[in-house]
Order: C-alpha cells, then structure tokens, then sequence
C-alpha cells in the first residue's frame, strides 16, 4: 500500500520508512505526487493537528494519507512548548534556536519532568481513519548533547540510557521513542484493518 506523508520533514519520512516498511507500506513524500499541501494547524491537541494534515493531504492526492503530529511536553511550563513545538518562539528560529529558548525558560527550574507525544493518523479515501498515539518519558537536559536525531532530541534526556535522544542511535531511539511507539501501535491497527478488508 502506497500512503502519502503530509510532511515534508525528510527526517519523519525516514523514521516511518524503517517503521512501516515491514508492513508493505510504501511511504512517499507529497512532492513525489506532485501536490504542495500547506495546512493551518489550528487544532488544541496533537490529534486534532494529525488528523488536520492527513485529512487534507488524503483530499489533495485521492491516496492514503499519514500524518505525524508531535512535539515536547514540559511539566513545569504547563505542557509548554506541546503543539507548538515546530514553531516555538516564531517563525524565525531554528531547531537549535527553540532548544535554546527552552533551556533558557527552564533556567533555575528544578522539576525537569517532559515527555514527547507523537499522534500517528492515517486517513483513507473511503473515509476509514486510523489513529495511534505514543509517549516516551524524560527529562530536560541543562544543555545539548549529541549529534544525531533533530529538533529537541539534543535536549531530551532519557534516564534508563543514561543519554539524550541525539546520543542514541537511530534503533535505538526508534525502539524507545514517541514516534516509535505511536508506529507500532498505528501498524497493529493498520494490520487489523487490512485483515478485516480481505475477510
């Protein structure tokens, strides 16, 4: 099955290829369908932002599409940065300028308990939709370490590896992370949802 990625982050096309992969499912990105699909995310949760981006992407192609909506939940800002996390401190940072503002929000704070969520939807044209939801517990680092991984990986400490996400490797973080997890729990569905077609 071929889905469309209402994304264009290369690095959330490459986490679900690995995952998917063993599914049969065949992850494009939108350029690869010829369509440019720019979608307002004006939902209040990561599921009303997914289903948002599939929804629209499913619409604009006439093809399955998935979408990904996550982001870095922080205890001590009251779920801060959450749905805003890509575009935390507007439009004008970068990844490692939104850390940055992060880190410095969080300065002189004691309680360091966040968590990354991860909402996995898949909208069909027949008007099926297929929806996972993944959470992966942490702490927020003092300062960045590691290389790999993007966004606020350098930042998020995980307490049982004794690393932040960007000191893991890429199978390492996909065992353990919010997206990892939203992945497999969305290809269980996936796979009863295929199973109930063919019966």
């Amino acid at each position: 099955m071929k889905v469309v990625l209402a994304s264009k982050n290369q690095h959330k096309l490459v986490e679900m290829r690995d995952i998917l992969s063993a599914q049969g499912v065949e992850v494009v990105l939108e350029s690869d369908v010829g369509v440019d699909v720019e979608v307002e995310e004006t939902g209040a949760t990561f599921e009303e932002n997914s289903l948002l981006k599939a929804k629209a992407v499913m619409e604009a192609t006439g093809m399955p599409a998935i979408a990904d909506d996550s982001g870095l939940s922080v205890d001590a800002l009251n779920g801060a940065p959450g749905v805003y996390s890509a575009r935390y401190g507007g439009d004008g940072l970068d990844d490692v300028g939104r850390y940055r503002l992060l880190l410095e929000n969080m300065r002189g704070q004691m309680d360091r308990k966040c968590r990354f969520v991860s909402v996995i939807t898949l909208c069909m044209p027949n008007g099926a939709v297929i929806s996972a939801r993944g959470e992966c517990e942490g702490t927020l680092a003092y300062a960045p370490q590691g290389e790999n991984g993007f966004g606020y990986d350098p930042v998020f400490f995980v307490p049982e590896k004794k690393k932040t996400f960007a000191q893991l490797t890429p199978e390492e973080k996909n065992a353990i992370s919010h997206r990892g997890r939203a992945l497999q729990l969305f290809r269980e569905r996936l796979a009863s949802y295929l199973a109930e077609r063919t019966t």
